[in-house]
């Protein structure tokens, strides 16, 4: 083993399901988004209970799919799916769905049941910047439902569910404002394009800004409501985060007119982090799904950060929540790949002449909360699934 097998004890595992994925029928490279194999036109589809991309068939009596195994057979025990409705709109959808709850009726996935509102479609351009914008949330969805997350619309849990607007500013109107209230999260589709999205990073002097990256932050206010608020970790989160009783408006705006304070990068895992104790946790829950997702991805194409030919300096396990709690140590190697494998990607995009892909340093006080995060999510988890099971 190479120079992190010291502080990589147990050796970190994907803490989600990869994104490396064959068509079973021809055993082609095929990835997240493909609804067809390219190579041999075999029909594909991302199942989301067993969180990969599988090769399917039709039933010719049916609209139903069935999984094709690798030996290129039809696996008869399998249970039969559909194929998303929204799979010929803009948004592409290529997920399946076997269940018969509320929004199957409609023939809407788990991802696609969660819009509340879409753009106006007799708009071509409305129909390009929303497709883009439903790639990046079937990412994150994806991670949310690979971290065993109960994800539920406002169908199915009016009071606690989640729901999309996905909006564009009218052009004699306000402008609409990305963020989240109650579980409903707004997005601004003009931000689909490239260049209104750079011009507003570079306004905000924001070192990354990604559809992909906002999603992750405002489903992260969303948990807040879900995991903290009212419940018994509030003391504990205010203790790491601030007290998030704190005027929001008050605080967003001075951070706005007088920037970040002077020390916020030996506290925060960025600049933005450091204006109310709410996006503290936003941005770092963000963090942490970019993490999450970019190692099982990573380790899902046999990328091990334990190989790479980088030294750097470990994180020591007394800069987390809790040293001693039992899975410490698996964490503590999660965090050290990370940082040993950014800095490699860092690199690469410098060669290409990139922004760097990860443009931030975590202090210690970021990686207490990411592990405090962690804790939270584990205990939760546990509870959620043992109400289920019952």
């Amino acid at each position: 083993m190479g120079f992190l097998d010291r502080f990589l004890k147990p050796p970190p595992k994907p803490t989600t399901a990869g994104r490396s994925y064959k068509c079973s029928n021809c055993g082609n490279p095929v990835f997240f988004r493909n609804s067809v194999c390219l190579k041999c036109q075999t029909a594909l589809g991302y199942e989301p209970k067993l969180a990969r991309i599988v090769s399917i068939a039709p039933n010719p009596e049916t609209d139903e799919w069935h999984v094709i195994e690798e030996t290129g057979k039809i696996d008869g025990i399998s249970p039969a799916y559909r194929r998303c409705a929204n799979l010929n709109t803009p948004a592409a959808c290529n997920w399946l769905l076997s269940d018969h709850g509320i929004g199957a009726k409609d023939g809407l996935c788990i991802a696609c049941r969660l819009n509340h509102t879409i753009p106006d479609l007799s708009d071509p351009e409305n129909g390009v910047l929303w497709g883009r914008f439903e790639e990046a949330k079937r990412r994150m969805v994806s991670t949310l439902l690979a971290l065993e997350i109960p994800v539920l619309s406002k169908d199915e849990d009016p009071e606690k569910g989640l729901a999309f607007d996905f909006l564009r500013s009218p052009k004699d109107g306000p402008r609409v404002l990305t963020g989240h209230d109650n579980g409903l999260i707004t997005m601004n589709i003009e931000e689909g394009n490239a260049s209104v999205r750079e011009g507003i990073r570079e306004n905000l002097q924001e070192p990354y800004r990604t559809l992909l990256g906002h999603f992750r932050h405002e489903v992260g206010h969303y948990f807040w409501d879900r995991l903290i608020q009212d419940t018994d970790w509030i003391d504990e989160f205010r203790r790491l985060f601030g007290d998030e009783r704190a005027d929001y408006g008050e605080s967003l705006t001075r951070n706005y007119k007088e920037g970040p304070p002077p020390d916020w990068q030996q506290h925060f895992v960025s600049s933005y982090a450091s204006s109310h104790p709410w996006e503290d946790w936003a941005e770092t829950w963000a963090h942490m799904l970019h993490m999450t997702d970019t190692l099982a991805t990573a380790w899902s194409f046999g990328l091990d950060p334990r190989q790479l030919d980088l030294e750097i300096e470990p994180f020591p396990k007394d800069v987390l929540y809790q040293p001693d709690e039992p899975h410490a140590e698996r964490f503590l190697g999660f965090l050290n790949s990370w940082i040993a494998l950014s800095a490699v990607m860092n690199e690469m995009s410098r060669g290409m002449g990139s922004p760097d892909f990860y443009p931030f340093a975590l202090p210690r006080q970021a990686v207490a909360k990411l592990h405090f995060m962690s804790i939270v999510l584990r205990t939760e988890r546990k509870k959620y699934h043992s109400k289920v099971s019952r």
